[in-house]
């Protein structure tokens, strides 16, 4: 029977493999791009995150939504931290309709802390007809559920790669002009090559990113490279918010674990003392 069961998780195992490596089929895997946030000890940089928020709301949510955040996480510890005031005033740049009023009426406010990211489509349906049939995925989860590399050893290891992912997608593009005749042949209408796209080398979103295309505040040079890796820490936020509580906790249990070890030894040696 152990031999069975030994068997059979060998079993699952390779399967796993198998279906990780179908999956990365055709996709080139994503480029080793470092982050501040990475590693056992990583935090998110403050100022990146901000400017992360920035690319997004102004490239990025004009047509891909965020459902799962709201303005008032862009305040809370582990994050942008923008202070309440600046993301009241972030907030109150949409218009957000309510209701139903005393006369069972909809209305539109400008938008609260407590809001959710505005979607900029109304529905898929309208989503779809804007986008050539295409439903644009929300970027709440992006990180966490595209990878950039596969293997199994090679995630528990280096994480999956959300974020380079991400980045890969955005600084990927292969310009028509550059592409083989081969290419050039089976290019669907309409449709961009970029060879890290998870599902199959065609896309069709346009390039999102041209240098200086934001104004950072800090005065950072917009290049299409930073900006990548800006939106990229900020998509990895939002997929993590309590990643650096998280790390945190973590260490701390690995402290306590450590210490209840020896104290464990320690009571063993001196109860068996006299066995031996």
């Amino acid at each position: 029977m152990k031999l069975l069961k030994t068997l059979a998780i060998a079993a699952a195992g390779i399967a796993l493999s198998l279906g990780a490596a179908q999956a990365a089929e055709g996709q080139k895997p994503a480029k080793d791009v470092s982050f501040s946030f990475e590693g056992p000890f990583g935090t998110f940089d403050r100022g990146q995150l901000q400017r992360g928020y920035k690319v997004y709301k102004e490239v990025c949510a004009a047509c891909h939504s965020m459902h799962y955040v709201s303005f008032r996480n862009l305040s809370q510890p582990g994050g942008p931290e923008f202070s309440e005031g600046q993301v009241k005033a972030l907030a109150a740049e949409y218009t957000v309709q309510d209701g139903p009023n005393q006369d069972g009426e909809m209305y539109d406010r400008p938008g609260l802390p407590s809001d959710r990211f505005p979607s900029p489509f109304p529905n898929e349906q309208a989503a779809r007809a804007a986008n050539g049939g295409a439903y644009p995925s929300d970027l709440s989860l992006i990180t966490k559920y595209r990878p950039g590399w596969y293997g199994t050893f090679n995630q528990l290891v280096n994480g999956i790669g959300g974020p380079q992912y991400v980045y890969s997608v955005l600084t990927g593009y292969v310009p028509d002009e550059e592409l083989s005749e081969e290419l050039k042949k089976e290019q669907p209408e309409g449709k961009l090559y970029n060879p890290y796209f998870a599902n199959g080398h065609w896309i069709g979103m346009p390039q999102p990113l041209t240098d200086d295309q934001v104004t950072y505040d800090d005065g950072t040079p917009a290049t299409v490279d930073q900006m990548a890796k800006d939106v990229s820490a900020f998509l990895a936020w939002s997929a993590e918010p309590k990643m650096e509580e998280r790390k945190s906790t973590g260490f701390m249990v690995m402290i306590y674990l450590g210490i209840l070890a020896l104290m464990l030894y320690l009571v063993k040696t001196r109860i068996w003392a006299k066995a031996h």
